[in-house]
């Protein structure tokens, strides 16, 4: 069997969830007597991504140092290639100092159980000056109506750092249990169905027709042995859709338009960024981690707003070095469906249409189709998911 694509930064993959359980049990005992803080929603999400093995080879929060050289050129202090800080931000530290011991408490789950426990090898604070020079090195753009920029704002300037032991996966493996994967378990996965070439979909929505159609394109050109869908199933932005009907819809796609045993469908517990260029390379570190060696990234990937440019998700990856990434890209344009070739193509790949000569239809547009129980055409989407969002959208006005 062809050998697996290596983790970003090491031979073997290091989660930092404490998977003993007798250690897992006396650990979180002792969690119980020391001192604690609440994450943000971000900070869990962050804990959750290192527990599952998805944020290798990082043992923790980062400090400072690393934070600021990650925003200003994608390295960490010592060299490692990361594209986007992973911090755990609070507005106040109370009286943890450097050396401590501490419970780390989750904000999304009833009765905020303990997390993770994290050994403090800093306290900083950021300056407000850090904190906006960073915010545009990641999301290129400071302005507060962004949702990232709010989110990741709105945390505090205070930086607790050092590594982190994992105890659980929040709510994301109780909520979605059929779907909610580590990059441990979708690495076993992987190898037991002896896939080697492996193409990765990130999605927050549900999959249309040209998405479905341009991960089949994907696997066809790379000559690809599987597919895994990998879905966002933690914090969105208002109005999107909520993970349990994505799920829903993207596995009836999966069962009646793709072979046996070509697609996984399956989750990950992580609060979206809206970073575009940034996550999309961060997408690409975690997907080398969860053993992938394709990532799909189309138009305004991980976008929001016209924030970014239709492209520029995948120009950033042109300019990291040689080794930095196994991983590969395949790029993608906006995929949709030629009346004229009565089929889903790249745009791009098809010089002598007219916008009219496609089936486009814009996100709103959709919305209020489903709303009003009508399903869009069928070259925009299958009946069978279009029923599971009509269904969604109507409960919604009821």
């Amino acid at each position: 069997m062809a050998e697996m694509i290596k983790p970003h930064g090491s031979d073997t993959l290091n989660p930092l969830f404490i998977s003993d359980d007798a250690k897992r049990a006396a650990t979180l005992e002792e969690a119980k007597s020391l001192p604690s803080i609440m994450l943000s929603s971000a900070s869990a999400a962050n804990a959750v991504m290192l527990g599952g093995g998805y944020f290798n080879p990082l043992t923790g929060f980062m400090n400072k140092a690393d934070a600021l050289s990650v925003a200003d050129n994608m390295h960490t202090a010592s060299g490692l290639f990361w594209p986007t800080p992973v911090l755990n931000l609070v507005e106040d530290a109370g009286d943890i100092k450097a050396g401590d011991r501490i419970a780390l408490k989750d904000p999304n789950v009833d009765g905020n159980p303990i997390l993770a426990v994290m050994n403090v090898e800093a306290v900083e604070e950021f300056s407000d000056d850090d904190m906006a020079t960073m915010t545009k090195q990641v999301y290129a753009t400071n302005d507060p109506e962004h949702p990232g920029v709010a989110a990741f704002n709105g945390q505090g300037k205070v930086c607790l750092s050092g590594p982190v032991e994992v105890l659980n996966y929040s709510y994301f493996e109780t909520d979605f249990g059929d779907t909610f994967r580590t990059a441990v378990q979708i690495r076993d996965e992987i190898g037991k169905r002896g896939w080697s070439k492996v193409v990765a979909f990130q999605t927050r929505n549900p999959m249309h027709r040209a998405h479905e159609e341009l991960c089949h394109m994907a696997m066809e050109r790379l000559n690809a042995d599987g597919l895994v869908i990998h879905m966002l199933l933690g914090k969105l932005k208002k109005g999107d859709i909520p993970a349990d009907v994505r799920d829903d819809a993207i596995r009836t796609m999966v069962k009646h338009y793709f072979p046996e045993n070509s697609a996984m469908v399956t989750g990950y517990g992580f609060d979206m960024l809206y970073a575009g260029p940034r996550e999309a390379v961060l997408h690409a570190v975690f997907r080398q981690n969860m053993g992938a060696t394709h990532l799909i990234v189309g138009r305004d990937h991980a976008g929001v707003g016209d924030y970014y440019g239709d492209f520029d998700a995948q120009t950033i990856f042109h300019d990291i070095k040689d080794g930095e990434l196994d991983i590969e890209i395949f790029e993608a344009d906006h995929t949709a469906y030629s009346k004229k070739l009565n089929k889903v193509v790249m745009m791009r790949e098809a010089p002598d249409h007219s916008k009219e000569d496609f089936v486009l239809l814009s996100g709103t547009a959709v919305r209020e189709m489903l709303g009003k129980g009508m399903a869009p055409p069928k070259e925009f989407s299958r009946p069978e998911v279009a029923k599971i969002l009509m269904d969604y959208y109507q409960g919604l006005d009821s």
